[in-house]
């Protein structure tokens, strides 16, 4: 069954002469138990769409469900089965870590007693035992997202909206992060997941839909996004300019398409199919034939190369969209 359904979400934010359609159309599924990566840059749609599927925002057109209720005719209920954690921390920095997540609980409609022992738990689960009675606003940035994120379970949510999670973390922290999100992912929770970093949906991500002016415009796992773009690729970067005809012949022996040549920075690129064993090949054959190389490597797409080869341009027009989607919510 689909957990998350949205057809032909549309909302339109700001009246005049320039308002800004923040989605147009969206069609989306997420099914039970599965993590869905969606992905696109700021102004895209992302935070709207997930405001929307957490009953924050009334679409204009169009309608959405989760696990079967309508978000606008039973938001009560949505409410209830979900858990949100939202791109900017929900937690009182004035307020112990503990404080916080029983506050959550109560909200939540646990008694005090109960709401005190799904903290404790869920303080110990994400490692932050040790700090739960020190004052928030004393924690590191990765804290504070741990936090926010227990606070996201404190319900036992079998619907889970993650917007830009590790945004800001360092790599640690991000690390730290992911492996907590899939845990509970392995706990059967169904999980959309919101984030600018296609190696965050590589890690997380059972499937990814890309968007861009508020409507999906690829799906497919991250493998199947990255072959539209050519998948894997060689890079090199010879010494000498000189040798930069010999170098493209060798290069193309190895490719599966054409190899692209840069004079200036004496770099060239080359699809590749072939994997670690391409590049290996590639290496010998330049050392063979005495060519020296500043730098060498193989390369898969990112998510800045996915998205300019679907789009073509990168998405500046709604940049602004999110931040009135805050406002209105």
């Amino acid at each position: 069954m689909a957990a998350i359904e949205a057809v032909g979400l549309t909302k339109t934010f700001g009246s005049g002469k320039r308002p800004v359609r923040a989605l147009d159309g969206l069609d989306l599924t997420v099914q039970e138990g599965t993590v869905l990566g969606l992905l696109g840059p700021n102004g895209a749609g992302k935070t709207t769409t997930v405001r929307m599927l957490t009953t924050l925002l009334t679409p204009d057109e169009g309608h959405a469900s989760v696990l079967g209720h309508d978000v606008v005719a039973e938001p009560a209920t949505v409410r209830g089965l979900i858990g949100l954690s939202g791109q900017f921390s929900a937690i009182d920095e004035n307020l112990t870590g503990s404080e916080n997540l029983w506050m959550f609980g109560r909200l939540y409609g646990l008694d005090s007693k109960a709401a005190r022992s799904r903290a404790a738990e869920l303080l110990d689960m994400f490692e932050l035992s040790d700090a739960g009675d020190r004052v928030c606003k004393n924690y590191s940035g990765g804290m504070k997202r741990r936090l926010d994120l227990a606070g996201s379970l404190i319900a036992h949510p079998q619907v889970l909206f993650l917007d830009e999670p590790t945004t800001g973390l360092d790599p640690k922290a991000r690390m730290d992060l992911w492996a907590i999100i899939r845990d509970r992912v392995r706990s059967g929770v169904t999980l959309l997941l919101t984030t600018q970093y296609l190696e965050e949906a590589d890690v997380l991500a059972d499937s990814i839909a890309v968007i861009d002016h508020g409507r999906v415009i690829a799906e497919g796992s991250s493998d199947q996004l990255k072959s539209q773009v050519g998948g894997e690729r060689i890079e090199v970067v010879v010494h000498d300019a000189a040798q930069l005809g010999r170098a493209r012949e060798l290069l193309a022996s190895a490719a599966t398409g054409e190899v692209e040549v840069d004079d200036k920075t004496r770099h060239l690129t080359a699809p590749s199919s072939g994997g670690s064993a391409g590049l290996v090949r590639v290496i010998r054959d330049l050392d063979a034939a005495d060519i020296a190389i500043d730098d060498i490597g193989l390369r898969r797409p990112t998510l800045d190369d996915v998205f300019m080869s679907l789009t073509g341009h990168v998405a500046e027009e709604n940049e602004a969209a999110d931040e009135l989607a805050g406002r209105a919510s």
